[in-house]
């Protein structure tokens, strides 16, 4: 039996070459098509597909709300990410989101049918554009934790939970001037421009917890 497809796009052409490009496959079929969050997830509990293709960005709800949601309805569903964004930082977010997969758009014509498959036989795939970068991203962000001593993750994970620097300062018993620096210097060495990516470099070293990240 082929591998049932259900593909999430908001553009038609990109569903439509999503289609004519799996439909030469005799191992695939594409049982279903949405272009929204919503119409993906009735379309999801109506088809019951075994692989789900899914774009980030949409209209309305994200790609990632709607994994969410199909996630808790079946915690088996497998669902593969192919989206436009190249970035690290969103295969991260989707893979610590339940996806078993991820492949960029630039990628997709030549892996598609490749990475369904993979991901049906219950492994994780990346396209290789994205694996490269991804790999890269994670040594870094190796390197920048193992670069914090005590204080610094201490300064970083009050910042995180929204504390003031006056705050920090009394609670660990330092000088406003000198948490300032520390704020300073994990920017720095983290590569954050405010303190909104500070919150984010926390959420990702495990020391800080984002609602609905």
């Amino acid at each position: 039996m082929p591998i049932s497809v259900l593909l999430v796009d908001d553009h038609k052409v990109v569903l439509e070459g999503y289609r004519r490009l799996l439909d030469r496959d005799p191992a695939i079929s594409v049982v279903a098509e949405a272009g929204t969050a919503e119409s993906a997830y009735r379309a999801f509990c109506d088809v019951l597909p075994q692989v789900v293709v899914l774009d980030v960005a949409m209209p309305g709800a994200s790609g990632i709300d709607a994994m969410r949601r199909m996630l808790e309805r079946d915690c088996t569903a497998r669902v593969l990410i192919c989206s436009m964004y190249e970035d690290p930082i969103y295969v991260d977010r989707s893979l610590g989101s339940g996806a078993c997969g991820y492949v960029t758009k630039a990628a997709a014509a030549e892996v598609l049918a490749e990475a369904i498959k993979a991901v049906h036989r219950g492994r994780r795939y990346l396209s290789p554009d994205a694996a490269a970068a991804f790999a890269r991203w994670q040594a870094r962000e190796r390197n920048a934790s193992a670069s914090l001593n005590a204080k610094e993750m201490e300064v970083l994970r009050q910042i995180a939970q929204g504390a003031t620097l006056s705050e920090i300062a009394t609670a660990m018993n330092l000088s406003d001037k000198t948490v300032a620096n520390y704020q300073t210097l994990l920017r720095q060495k983290l590569g954050a421009r405010n303190a909104a990516q500070l919150v984010h470099a926390a959420a990702r070293f495990g020391i800080f917890r984002i609602d609905g990240a």
